[in-house]
């Protein structure tokens, strides 16, 4: 049986950052993906990612061909058009990237600092020990061949599928299952039109919460006259066909007439907190298989590189000290909470009050700019939800009958703020896991009973 330091199952973004920082570290390891080495990077996606991520986690800035257009803010725009949010500032500069160009740079840096690719090929199981994840098995789709490998460490990053966490047993203590209702299906398309778009620098998002239920659509332009253009929906009881919805909304905007598609599909992303603990004997869980994606925008890129060399960093010490325990892993769940975890709880507690409004209420909020501009910007960033709310609010809204929705707010601002206190002071120790999560838990149920 081949035998690794560390086995990564995903090359995406998260398992690419995770894979390098490893093999830097003089480590021996092996990276396994179920695609082409040469298509690894191209997916269903919305292409964006915050400038902030590559100065964080300290890489090169997309340019040259792997960078499609600078983004300087986002618009917002009510469910009857009438009102458009412009979100600016630091929080929003970023990039839209060739998603195949950018996947594929990180997989050269990952084999340039000794990662072993092992492509065309699933993970179908983990492999257990006396209570430790040691290694996998495989299945070759050139081949057919099935085999197993081992380690002392293995990376969960599959993405959505999350191959490996759901098929940990229940003494792991680690989530298996994610609900639907917390999952966005959707369905995008690459476009290229006849006339140059408007503001090429801004991405674009509509709410139209009776036809787009818990979602919202985009156009994102990757240049003056090609768009990432998509849709996505909450996988809730009845929920519609976003392909559907795709051409009925948005191929029939006038913009949209005698354009030529480039490619298409769909996908599923998970819009919620991230799962806890990410952690257990043997294994670390990274990316959207840990549910590190905002709950709003459902954008994972830069998080999911941030994640991935967090833990990274957490597994070469680990294993330095000869112990891959989930104690010994511990501090990485609550570094990410700490850097992100926290701000995404916050939105998601945010993203249930959204799902929960009807269009009138979300016109009556836009329009009288309940949430400024600026502080829409802060909140997405993690700060506390400010509300623009004065007396005359009060007496207008009350007049309108809509004091329910300033009710809702105030509460679900309070909520937020409660839970990412929480989530800042994640337990040290898996000892002080299950209070935590009682706390946590009641939170989210007074969320969900708004």
């Amino acid at each position: 049986m081949e035998k690794f330091d560390v086995i990564v199952v995903g090359a995406g973004t998260g398992g690419c950052l995770t894979a390098k920082t490893l093999a830097k570290a003089g480590l021996k390891v092996c990276m396994i993906d179920r695609k082409e080495e040469q298509n690894i990077g191209d997916k269903v996606c919305g292409d964006a990612i915050g400038k902030h991520h590559f100065d964080n986690i300290g890489i090169a800035h997309p340019s040259g061909p792997e960078l499609d257009q600078i983004i300087e803010g986002i618009k917002v725009y009510s469910p009857d058009m009438q009102t458009e949010v412009n979100v600016k500032g630091e929080g929003v500069h970023g990039y839209l990237v060739n998603r195949l160009l950018f996947g594929q740079r990180l997989v050269k840096e990952a084999k340039n600092a000794g990662v072993i690719l092992i492509d065309k090929t699933v993970v179908t199981e983990p492999l257990i020990k006396n209570r430790y994840v040691v290694g996998v098995s495989v299945k070759d789709l050139k081949t057919e061949e099935k085999r197993e490998l081992s380690s002392k460490v293995v990376v969960d990053a599959s993405g959505h599928a999350a191959v490996l966490r759901k098929k940990l047993p229940a003494e792991f203590g680690i989530e298996n299952e994610v609900k639907d209702e917390d999952v966005e299906v959707c369905y995008r398309e690459i476009r290229e039109i006849k006339e140059p778009i408007d503001e090429p620098g801004f991405c674009k998002i509509y709410l139209d919460l009776k036809r787009v239920p818990g979602g919202y659509y985009w156009i994102f332009p990757k240049s003056p006259t090609t768009i990432n253009v998509g849709l996505g929906v909450a996988m809730t009881e009845g929920f519609p066909n976003p392909k559907d919805l795709y051409n009925e909304l948005i191929l029939s905007m006038p913009m949209f007439k005698d354009s030529k598609v480039l490619t298409g599909g769909g996908g599923l992303v998970p819009t919620r907190r991230p799962i806890s603990p990410m952690v257990g004997n043997g294994i670390i869980i990274i990316g959207d298989a840990a549910c590190q994606v905002n709950p709003i925008h459902g954008g994972g890129i830069g998080s999911s590189m941030m994640g991935g060399v967090k833990a990274a960093n957490v597994i070469i010490d680990a294993i330095k000290n000869d112990d891959v325990s989930r104690e010994a892993f511990w501090s990485y769940t609550g570094m990410f909470m700490e850097a992100y975890g926290a701000k995404q709880a916050g939105l998601d507690i945010f993203r249930m009050l959204l799902q929960r409004l009807n269009n009138e209420e979300m016109n009556y909020g836009m329009s009288h700019h309940l949430i400024t501009d600026d502080d829409l910007l802060k909140t997405s960033m993690g700060e506390d939800l400010k509300l623009n709310i004065t007396e005359k609010t009060g007496r207008l809204f009350k007049g309108l009958g809509c004091l329910s929705l300033l009710k809702k707010l105030n509460t679900t601002a309070k909520l937020m703020k409660e839970v990412k206190e929480l989530y800042r002071n994640y337990p040290s120790s898996p000892e002080g896991l299950n209070d935590w999560e009682t706390k946590v838990n009641q939170v989210f149920e007074n969320a969900k009973n708004l």
